[in-house]
This record gives structure tokens, sequence and C-alpha cells, in this order.
């Protein structure tokens, strides 16, 4: 476990650069779930990812027993712009979300929603997030087989009306509607897409 967590560190460390900041958070029943902040200033974006998801698989909810070695394994990634609100209280509901597979028993993938069930940061707009396809900010990490690869998962906040109307059309229905209103998914502070 801990070797595959180091290769992640050492992966999200390559690709985004020196976290400037990490919090780890523990709950009841789960292996603790840490936080790391990566700011690009000259991006102007921050980036928080979550390191520990993947230190064990997640199981198929239907599966009699879970397999220990085999299985997806991920990690969440949250890129926000700077400044534009207190999104560092962003942690602990990014660590509740990692602690999803563990709690709940599910396999977070690739057009999946994920609800904290309040704020994703204060006076935020978002509650609930949509699962991005991997590969793209942090390339996915081959692991010795017999193990699955860590997928490294990118977060798009969603309001709630964006939720419901992704339940209803579907996840890639949402995500075009996004790409043709040039909506701007990294700002903390964004009003819902026109969803008429």
């Amino acid at each position: 476990m801990g070797e595959v967590l180091a290769l992640v560190e050492a992966r999200l460390r390559t690709a985004l650069g020196e976290p400037d900041a990490r919090a780890a958070v523990t709950f009841l029943g789960t292996d603790r779930i840490e936080v790391l902040r990566f700011v690009d200033a000259e991006e102007g974006l921050v980036r928080y990812a979550t390191l520990g998801m993947s230190a064990a698989p997640m199981a198929d909810p239907t599966a009699a027993l879970a397999d220990p070695v085999k299985g997806p394994r991920a990690e969440l990634v949250l890129t926000v712009r700077l400044g534009r609100a207190d999104t560092d209280k962003v942690l602990r509901p990014l660590a509740v979300l990692a602690a999803t597979p563990q709690v709940e028993g599910v396999v977070v993938a690739p057009g999946a929603s994920l609800d904290v069930g309040e704020p994703l940061w204060p006076g935020a707009g978002f509650s609930s997030v949509l699962v991005a396809e991997s590969g793209g900010l942090v390339e996915d990490l081959e692991l010795d087989a017999p193990m699955d690869p860590v997928r490294f998962l990118p977060l798009l906040p969603m309001t709630p009306n964006e939720a419901a109307w992704k339940r209803v059309h579907g996840a890639q229905a949402l995500e075009e509607r996004w790409l043709a209103k040039g909506t701007d998914l990294r700002d903390p502070l964004r009003a819902s897409v026109a969803l008429d």
C-alpha cells in the first residue's frame, strides 16, 4: 500500500510540481486520505489532488469478496482559479469523496456524479462533481501486474440544476452543453450553464 502511494505522489509531483500544502483526514473505519495542494501562479490556478484513495482497488459492490490486488484504482484532481473564493476549505469534502469507495463500496469512474451534500467550499454554488476522463493533466500510473493502473480523475463541479439535468440527459450531454456555452469550469464563482 505504501509503495503504491509513494509512486502516486511521485507522479503527482512530476505532473504538477511541488505541493505547497497538504492535509490528512481519517474517517472511522477507513484508511487515511491526504489532499495535496499545488499552486500554478503562472496560470492562476490551484489544484487539489487526493492521495490515499488508490492504496486499495475499488471493489465491485456486487462482488461477494473484494479482491485485494485487482480492480480499478484512482485519485481525484480538482482545478480552480486561484484567489477567487476560499477554495482551500474543499480539502475535507475532497477527502470525503476519495473515501467513498471504502465507505460505500462504489467504484468511482468517469461519468459518475459524486455529492457531498454541502457546498464544496464556503459560498460555493456546487455540492457535487462530475467525474471526467483521466489521462489529460496527470497521466495514468501503470503498476506491476496484476494490479490495475492508477487513474487521476478530474472533478468538474456541478450546480444542483446541472446535476439534476445530468441525471436525465447523461454526463456526455452535460459536458457538450458546457463546451457549447464556453463554460469556465475552473471558475469557483460561476453560475449554472443555461439548460433550456
